[in-house]
């Protein structure tokens, strides 16, 4: 079977033939009918051979997979052959206290996710751990809504857990409105009376971010706290969301929250907010968002089921998805890219 694969340290995923997998006791056979193209695989293949953690090469990506169960392995059960699922990536060990709740992305045995840790939904067919990482995906449309499972997933959580503070007459600022930002704006909107202000570098892409429901959009630029400010009676916003995670943006959303605000950081990369007495407002929180729970994973299948949210996307073939990358590499995405083996 053909499968996108990262073989090299520093080299560009290649495309390449691969056996294809066999399930075993408790696994799952998936033809995979939609995998996206994320930021972090950018992250992974940009990691040098020292700070490389992943699995070790060559890594088949994708970790925003749906699929049609195609086969099970033996003890598998609540699951049917010809079911249309999203596979929830954060894999954990299912016993400790985080899985048990739900919540295995934070498993005290290290989460092993598709596509980062073991191989990926990037390819025809791929095999998932255990069926209790299958959320039926109902009429949904797999290529549509694949990416609910991590550019849907994180900013809910990233949103979610901002939630005590964005009363009526809050204000929220999304920074960056790109695969996962786009979608933080409308469950910004679905679930709240917050005004929504976005932060970007492009005018294109603040014309994205208002026609998926931002409020207010402002270049991201050292005029955007004075801009937020000016919105806020000079207070600063309520709840910040950086989807970026660079120094720039980060100092960006130290320089804008209010006294007693939040600061959240979902972008993978190197950019700090210092919170301390004197470097932002007080009582300020911070927290770094690590992807979300199962629970929430079905609670945002809830949200594009009802038409709360719907992920824009632009199709690939698995033959381009070398290209698909080359083009999320150079910020020329909008929305989310996604790979269709079957077309």
């Amino acid at each position: 079977m053909k499968a996108l694969q990262y073989r090299e340290i520093g080299a560009r995923p290649e495309l390449v033939d691969v056996d294809r997998p066999t399930p075993g006791p408790s696994e799952v056979l998936l033809r995979v009918t939609a995998a996206g193209a994320c930021h972090s695989d950018e992250f992974i293949m940009g990691a040098s051979a020292e700070d490389y953690a992943f699995k070790p090469l060559p890594l088949t990506l994708g970790h925003e997979v749906a699929g049609v169960v195609e086969e099970v392995g033996a003890g598998v059960h609540g699951v049917e052959v010809g079911e249309s699922v999203l596979v929830y990536g954060p894999w954990g060990c299912g016993r400790c206290y985080a899985c048990a709740s739900g919540e295995e992305q934070n498993c005290e045995q290290g989460m092993r996710a598709p596509g980062i840790f073991t191989d990926g939904g990037m390819a025809e067919y791929m095999v998932v751990d255990d069926a209790r990482h299958l959320v039926p995906l109902g009429d949904l449309d797999p290529v549509r809504n694949v990416s609910l499972t991590d550019a849907g997933l994180t900013p809910y959580r990233a949103v979610k857990s901002a939630l005590p503070r964005l009363t009526p007459g809050t204000t929220a600022v999304v920074i960056g409105s790109g695969g996962l930002g786009h979608v933080a704006i409308q469950i910004l909107k679905a679930l709240t009376q917050s005004t929504v202000v976005v932060l970007d570098v492009a005018e294109d892409k603040l014309a994205f971010a208002r026609e998926v429901g931002a409020d207010h959009a402002f270049l991201s630029n050292t005029d955007a706290v004075d801009s937020v400010k000016g919105l806020t009676r000079g207070l600063g916003a309520d709840v910040v969301l950086d989807f970026v995670g660079i120094q720039p943006t980060a100092d960006l959303a130290g320089g804008m929250v209010r006294v007693g605000g939040d600061v959240v950081v979902v972008g993978v990369a190197s950019g700090a907010v210092r919170i301390g007495q004197t470097t932002v407002p007080l009582d300020v929180n911070g927290r770094a968002i690590n992807w979300g729970s199962r629970t929430e994973l079905m609670e945002v299948v809830e949200l594009a089921k009802r038409g709360a949210i719907t992920i824009h996307v632009e199709e690939f073939t698995l033959d381009q998805a070398p290209e698909a990358y080359e083009r999320l590499h150079a910020g020329q995405v909008r929305g989310r890219a996604v790979i269709v083996p079957g077309a």
